[in-house]
C-alpha cells in the first residue's frame, strides 16, 4: 500500500496533498538541490545593490512634462538593468487588489467537485482550472495549483467564470487594461517613440490572467513553486499577496522580489525583447516553495491575438540601423506560443531559437 507521505494523487491538486496532511513532498516534485538552491556558493554578492526598482507612477499624469519624463527615465533604466520593476500609486484601488486576491483564494479553497468542473477536458473555455498543469510538461512538477482566464480580445462570457471570483475578475480586468494602456505609453516613450506606438502594434490587444495558489510546503528545500522561465508576453503585470517567493535572475544571482503593500510587479516578456531587438530584455524568474502559505499571485499577460491570422512580429525597423541590425526572425504569436509551451520549463530561453 502506498504510504500517505508519498502519495501522488492529484485529483484535488497540490492543495489536496496538503489537506491530506502529508509530511513529505512526493518524489514527483523533487528538484536537484543545485536547482533549488538560492545561488552558487562561490558567488560573492557583498557590496551589490540587489533591489528590484520601485517606481512611483503618481506623477505621470501631472501636467508638468518633466514629471512624466522622470518616470519614463526610471522605467527605461529599470528595464535595461533588470527587466523587472514594481509600481506604486498606479491607479488600481487597494480594495480591488484585495478583492481579487480573496476571490482567487476562495476559488482554490472551494470544494474539489466545484473546481473540477473547470478542468480543460479538451474543450475551449474562457476559464480553465489546472490542478496538475505541468504533469506531462515538466519533470519534476511545480508546487502549485492554477487557473487561467482568457479576457481579451474575445468578449468574456461572465457565466464561464466561477461565482467565487466572477465579479472580482471582471472588475480587476478593467483596471488592468487601463494600467496596461498607461504602461505601454511609457514604454513607447522610453524607446524614443510616440506614446501610442506599441498600442498600434496591438501589444495591448490580448490579455489573459494566470492565477496561482501555492499551498504551504512541508519540505520547501526539495521543490519549487514555479521553475525558472521567461514570459512569452509583451508585458506582464503581477499581483502577489504577503507571502514571498518570487525571484528574478540578476547578475547570475537569484534576487527576491518582496511583496510591497499595494504594489504591482511589472516585467518584460519575450515578444517585447524581440520587437525591441534586445533593447528591453525578458529575464528569467521563478518562485520558491515556502513553509508559509498559501501564496497567491495573479499574473496578467499582455499579448496580441492568438488567432491563426494574427500579425507577424519582428524587430521594429524604427530601432534598427547598420550598427544595430535585426537579431531575430519574424514570427507570429500563435507559432511562438505553441513552441514556448512545449518547452516551458527548459532552462534555455525559447526565444533563443529565433536568433538570426
Amino acid at each position: 500500500m502506498t504510504e500517505k507521505t508519498e502519495t501522488t494523487d492529484l485529483t484535488s491538486g497540490v492543495k489536496g496533498l496538503v489537506d491530506a496532511e502529508i509530511t513529505k513532498v512526493p518524489r514527483i516534485f523533487h528538484f536537484p538541490s543545485s536547482t533549488v538552491s538560492n545561488n552558487r556558493p562561490d558567488y560573492d554578492i557583498s557590496g551589490l545593490n540587489l533591489t528590484v526598482p520601485i517606481i512611483d507612477l503618481g506623477e505621470v499624469n501631472n501636467y508638468e512634462p518633466s514629471a512624466r519624463n522622470v518616470v519614463v527615465s526610471e522605467i527605461k533604466d529599470a528595464i535595461e538593468k533588470w527587466g523587472f520593476f514594481q509600481v506604486i500609486n498606479h491607479g488600481v484601488p487597494l480594495t480591488v487588489l484585495e478583492d481579487i486576491k480573496e476571490g482567487v483564494r476562495k476559488f482554490h479553497e472551494d470544494d474539489p467537485k466545484v473546481k473540477n468542473q473547470y478542468l480543460p477536458n479538451g474543450f475551449k473555455k474562457s476559464f480553465v482550472y489546472n490542478n496538475h498543469f505541468d504533469l506531462y510538461r515538466s519533470a519534476p512538477m511545480n508546487w502549485k495549483d492554477s487557473f487561467t482566464c482568457f479576457l481579451a480580445p474575445d468578449p468574456l462570457n461572465p457565466e464561464e467564470i466561477p461565482l467565487a471570483c466572477r465579479s472580482v475578475v471582471i472588475e480587476y480586468t478593467k483596471h488592468v487594461m487601463e494600467l496596461g494602456d498607461l504602461l505601454f505609453q511609457l514604454l513607447s516613450e522610453a524607446l524614443g517613440l510616440d506614446s501610442e506606438f506599441l498600442k498600434r502594434m496591438d501589444c495591448l490587444k490580448g490579455l489573459f490572467m494566470l492565477c496561482h495558489y501555492y499551498p504551504p510546503c512541508p519540505q520547501p528545500d526539495l521543490t519549487l513553486g514555479i521553475s525558472q522561465h521567461t514570459d512569452s508576453s509583451f508585458l506582464t503585470l503581477l499581483l502577489q499577496n504577503q507571502i514571498g517567493g518570487l525571484q528574478v535572475l540578476h547578475q547570475d544571482y537569484w534576487v527576491d522580489v518582496p511583496p510591497v503593500p499595494g504594489a504591482l510587479v511589472v516585467n518584460i516578456g519575450d515578444f517585447m525583447q524581440l520587437i525591441t531587438n534586445e533593447k528591453f530584455l525578458s529575464v528569467r524568474h521563478r518562485v520558491r516553495a515556502n513553509r508559509d502559505g498559501p501564496r497567491i499571485s495573479i499574473a496578467c499577460f499582455f499579448s496580441s491575438s492568438l488567432s491563426p491570422n494574427s500579425t507577424v512580429y519582428g524587430p521594429m525597423k524604427e530601432l534598427l540601423s547598420d550598427e544595430n541590425p535585426p537579431k531575430y526572425k519574424d514570427i507570429t504569436i500563435p507559432e511562438y506560443t505553441a513552441g514556448y509551451l512545449a518547452n516551458l520549463f527548459d532552462y534555455k530561453p525559447y526565444l533563443s531559437n529565433f536568433r538570426i
